[in-house]
């Protein structure tokens, strides 16, 4: 199973967007997916119709055992989506919780790789939406994952973001055997605005080796997929946000390391 991370300390940058159309096109491809939403605010949850608010059982029961991971229990926490290749971790508000919860605790860095590892034969990518907020949850989003997609919606606070970002990657990669490699991702961007073209600019002079070259163009049919539960390529698989998350998909599998057990 491949794992991949999508994460960015800043929020609005299409994160969970960037999950959902990447597992979507990987399942059209006939591959098993299961995406895993550690955002306390539940948009990947949501985004198919379950209420992080009401759900009963969510990823916050994967850190109720001391940092172990009861044999078992992600699969019965899995929830079906609209595509039937992609079932879900759900995300509840519980979450938010966890920080309050985890001093003193050991091993709560690793609950959601000790997860994957209990899924492992049952799915061929993982796709871990993270929240925007440094803190246990985001460190076992990259304690799990091989490969780190960083949205960065094109414009100049969210370069700020990244920066914020890449320091805490920095952190993390010391703790780690190797480093995480990791690919940016350019969002949002509306050709009509120097904001855009200026941002995109930037990125492309600041982060040579990590950036991907093109860019997620602003697509309503993105927001639109939304609203209907569907994957973006399930909604419309023509439109322009689609077909350049096809082409960030092959760049992604082209770039993935060698898959290994977590």
């Amino acid at each position: 199973m491949k794992v991949w991370a999508v994460a960015n300390q800043k929020g609005g940058v299409g994160k969970t967007t960037t999950s959902i159309a990447l597992a979507g096109l990987l399942a059209d491809a006939g591959k098993r997916v299961v995406i895993v939403d550690l955002d306390p605010h539940g948009s990947m949850t949501s985004y198919f119709g379950h209420d992080p608010d009401s759900l009963e059982h969510s990823c916050f029961d994967l850190f109720q055992h001391q940092g172990v991971v009861p044999e078992g229990l992600p699969a019965r926490l899995l929830l079906p989506t609209s595509n039937e290749r992609i079932s879900l971790l759900p995300s509840s508000t519980a979450l938010a919780t966890l920080e309050r919860q985890s001093p003193g605790q050991s091993g709560l860095g690793l609950v959601i790789a000790k997860s994957l590892a209990q899924l492992w034969n049952q799915f061929d990518h993982a796709i871990i939406d993270s929240p925007p907020l440094l803190g246990v949850l985001m460190v076992n989003a990259l304690a799990a994952s091989q490969q780190l997609v960083i949205p960065v919606q094109t414009e100049f606070l969210a370069v700020k973001g990244l920066e914020r970002m890449v320091s805490t990657l920095a952190m993390i990669n010391r703790s780690r055997k190797q480093a995480l490699p990791y690919t940016i991702v350019p969002t949002l961007f509306d050709r009509r605005t120097q904001a855009s073209l200026n941002t995109l600019r930037v990125l492309r002079n600041s982060y040579p080796e990590h950036l991907w070259q093109a860019y997620v163009p602003v697509d309503t049919r993105l927001r639109d997929a939304s609203r209907a539960g569907q994957t973006p390529s399930q909604f419309d698989a023509n439109s322009r946000g689609v077909i350049a998350y096809r082409a960030l998909l092959k760049h992604l599998l082209a770039a993935s390391p060698a898959t290994q057990v977590a």
